[in-house]
């Protein structure tokens, strides 16, 4: 799945100029947490909540110049080192940006154009979908060698079963070179699949027997 599958296209943004309280008013009237601060359609700088708070006056002392601070524009406090990524990058790619760099959102530019936003929140929801977890479903691992066909032959006794596949991940096993293959099952009840694994030689690692099944 690509960013320009999941992004936001109509993104609420401001000019640089834009005051810290109008865009303060901006971030709580649409429940958002960051603002794309564009010059003449160019990507220049962002302005997240936090930053917001940060420049606000404190609940708790008072200053003269607290109603000024309001006033200030949002160049005075914006990000300027913006992390962005391309509509046609993949999705995962764009999670490994927001986990390295510990952001809340990414801004997705074309030919130097804003086109669209995604925030950590729409990634974790489009990884849940990916996963198939928002879809009544089993989650099974098998430990396998690593080697080729390895995956194809156990996916050979989902077939045989008739149980479609929602999703795979693969990851190594605590003891290499194996790898846990991570199947999550279109079916409520595994346990004909299971025995079906075990009769053909396979390992499953879980659901453990006694365990929970989903």
């Amino acid at each position: 799945m690509r960013i320009e599958d999941i992004m936001r296209k109509k993104v609420i943004t401001v000019s640089p100029s834009t005051s810290i309280g109008e865009a303060l008013l901006l971030l709580r009237t649409n429940r958002i947490r960051h603002l794309p601060v564009l010059e003449e359609e160019r990507l220049v700088g962002l302005v997240s909540d936090r930053d917001l708070r940060d420049a606000l006056p404190s609940h708790l002392l008072t200053h003269e110049d607290d109603d000024m601070i309001l006033q200030k524009p949002v160049s005075d406090i914006m990000s300027k080192q913006v992390i962005t990524a391309h509509p046609l990058d993949f999705i995962e790619d764009a999670a490994a940006q927001v986990y390295e760099h510990k952001i809340g959102s990414l801004p997705i530019v074309e030919n130097e154009r804003l086109v669209g936003m995604i925030t950590e929140s729409d990634l974790f929801s489009s990884l849940i979908e990916l996963f198939g977890v928002n879809r009544p479903s089993s989650h099974i691992e098998v430990q396998v060698d690593d080697r080729v066909g390895a995956l194809a032959e156990v996916s050979q006794v989902f077939r045989d079963a008739h149980v479609n596949i929602c999703s795979v991940l693969v990851y190594p096993a605590q003891n290499p070179p194996q790898k846990n293959l991570v199947f999550r099952a279109q079916t409520i009840d595994p346990r004909p699949l299971i025995q079906q694994l075990t009769d053909k030689g396979f390992t499953v690692v879980w659901p453990k027997e006694g365990g929970s099944l989903l």
